[in-house]
């Protein structure tokens, strides 16, 4: 094959599978009657040949030929997963693996392999499992490790990611794949000083690798180089090796340097053409079906016929190891609540937890269809409790440790999860973070979020007018109920005047006040920040994105029909 692969540092190869005892000493399984024990040998031998010498695609298409013909082993079993996988054929390549791991528990492999694949289909919590069971066989295998942390980058638990990238390179301090996964952590937090070296060595054993060449353009436009940072990425978008997704990303990157040199065509068409690239590489998984704005919108339609009394419920009992205070941190993506959870995670009485689906099992109770929300208006308290308890049991298999603090469960889609939030915890207060709705969707159709039905809403700027228009009717319908637990939090006041601000979230949270509050960027690096805006609130307060939306105003005009109404509600200037 010729193109890069996603999270590893292997061009020719999709993987090599460790070798396990099974691919070093071929036997075969007990076999049926109708096999040849000795023409089986003969085959594995062969495919083992092909193997050793390099020649993965004669081995693999071997190992296909004597899989079709009932060959059941763990080597050829392997290498017909490395070929439904070369095809794209991943669910495939992971009904193989699985049936390796059955017949040879202990094949590494195997197991490696089937980690590897469940990346590749975005299902990170089962990776992990694998990428686990693979470390509990074998410890002192750094490629296991390094894979580990790749998966934790992408489940957002970024300290994990960088302790497992660090381990890998502490058993194989040569592990390209572990030296890079620090670099992007690194990056991502702004450290780009650190970073680079790190990359730099990478693009040593591989010239243009992606994730290198974005580690470096990065560190060059922090630098003040940004015509550096664009030659690196108009030259890596240009290397056809990359996949689309790839591709997609340099493209996303390279509008943000251009942006920055205020060059707005240039760096709209490469928006354009990173946003363009996730929605065709992402369009089998969310581009059929029903969508998030679809649904959405057909809750709403569903609780305009809900009395509004509906949503007074009483709070249930507080768990004994539960918060002083619980709070809610929502509103929508790219509104400033990132910001607001860091900051309020630097007080010492505070607990925050950063954008984790707390909400899945209530969710799955009682909102998986738009007609749910009905039963959930009527749920009785003999529904709710157990939800409640798997709420906090959630919250804490996340981390979260809220007993006797103000605990902020922050997640700006949340909003979407309103009418849960309302039934199971009525006494809880909500932080609505709120930001000029026209940088808000600019923003977000300028982040590369990690993609699902929501994100995928951002990736035009209409999708993502009409998500926000569909998530502030949300929040509006369900007001009455909520009005006396909310403040709304404007990002620009935060920004004009932080102090005032921030003491009024804390006046309304019961939290004195806290000069710790002020050294939030300090607390924001040490807690690796997960979101698209971690390595700018590095660095600490930024005007730099409010009244973005003009410098794309005409850009901006479609979204108008959407937006207009909540730039007037919420006192934002029409122009």
């Amino acid at each position: 094959m010729s193109e890069w692969k996603v999270g590893q540092i292997k061009i020719k190869s999709g993987y090599t599978p460790a070798p396990s005892a099974a691919a070093r000493a071929p036997s075969s399984p007990p076999a049926p009657a109708a096999r040849d024990p000795n023409a089986d040998r003969q085959t594995l031998q062969a495919i083992q040949a092909a193997a050793q010498s390099g020649d993965f695609v004669r081995a693999a298409d071997m190992a296909e030929a004597a899989f079709r013909g009932g060959l059941e082993h763990p080597m050829v079993l392997n290498l017909t997963a490395l070929k439904f996988e070369e095809e794209n054929r991943f669910e495939d390549a992971l009904a193989v693996l699985q049936r390796a791991i059955q017949i040879a528990p202990q094949d590494l492999g195997a197991r490696n392999a089937a980690g590897l694949v469940l990346t590749r289909l975005e299902r990170y919590r089962e990776a992990l499992a694998m990428f686990d069971s693979v470390v509990e066989i074998m410890p002192e295998f750094a490629g296991a490790h390094c894979a580990r942390g790749a998966t934790l980058e992408a489940l957002g638990r970024l300290k994990e990611a960088e302790a497992a990238h660090r381990r890998a390179l502490e058993l194989e301090p040569e592990n390209l794949g572990a030296m890079q996964g620090c670099a992007n952590l690194l990056s991502r937090r702004g450290a780009h000083a650190e970073a680079r070296p790190l990359a730099e060595a990478v693009l040593q054993a591989e010239p243009n690798f992606p994730d290198a060449v974005m580690v470096l353009a990065a560190a060059d436009a922090a630098e003040g180089h940004a015509g550096r940072a664009q030659a690196r990425l108009e030259m890596l978008a240009g290397d056809e090796r990359l996949t689309p997704h790839q591709r997609a990303l340099a493209y996303g990157q390279l509008g943000d340097v251009l942006d920055s040199q205020d060059l707005v065509p240039e760096a709209l068409k490469a928006y354009e053409a990173c946003n363009t690239g996730l929605a065709q590489a992402y369009a089998p998984l969310y581009a059929r079906g029903d969508n998030a704005l679809q649904f959405a919108r057909a809750m709403l339609a569903e609780m305009d016929a809900i009395p509004a009394a509906a949503w007074n419920t009483a709070p249930g009992p507080a768990p004994a190891d539960g918060p002083r205070t619980h709070v809610f941190l929502l509103g929508f993506p790219c509104s400033g609540t990132t910001l607001l959870e860091e900051v309020l995670a630097s007080h010492p009485d505070v607990e925050a937890l950063e954008e984790r689906e707390t909400l899945s099992e209530a969710q799955r109770a009682f909102q998986m269809k738009p007609d749910d929300v009905a039963r959930l208006a009527q749920a009785s308290e003999a529904e709710l409790a157990p939800l409640r308890d798997a709420y906090w049991a959630r919250v804490r298999a996340e981390g979260g440790d809220p007993t006797g603090k103000v605990f902020v469960d922050k997640h700006p889609l949340h909003t979407f999860r309103l009418p849960l939030i309302q039934k199971l915890f009525p006494e809880a207060k909500i932080l609505f973070a709120r930001r000029d709705p026209r940088d808000v969707v600019l923003s977000c159709y300028r982040r590369r979020f990690a993609m699902s039905n929501s994100a995928y809403q951002l990736l035009t700027l209409s999708g993502a007018a009409a998500y926000y228009d569909a998530a502030m009717s949300l929040a509006e319908a369900l007001q009455p109920a909520m009005a006396a637990n909310t403040l709304v939090v404007r990002h620009e006041a935060l920004i004009e005047d932080f102090d005032k601000a921030v003491g009024e979230v804390c006046g309304f949270l019961g939290l004195a006040w806290s000069d710790s509050l002020r050294n939030f960027a300090e607390k924001a690096r040490d807690r690796a920040v997960a979101t698209p805006s971690g390595a700018q609130l590095s660095r600490g307060l930024s005007a730099e994105g409010v009244g973005a939306w003009r410098r794309y105003g005409d850009q901006l005009a479609a979204t108008a029909p959407a937006l207009a109404p909540w730039v007037k509600k919420f006192g934002y200037a029409a122009e």
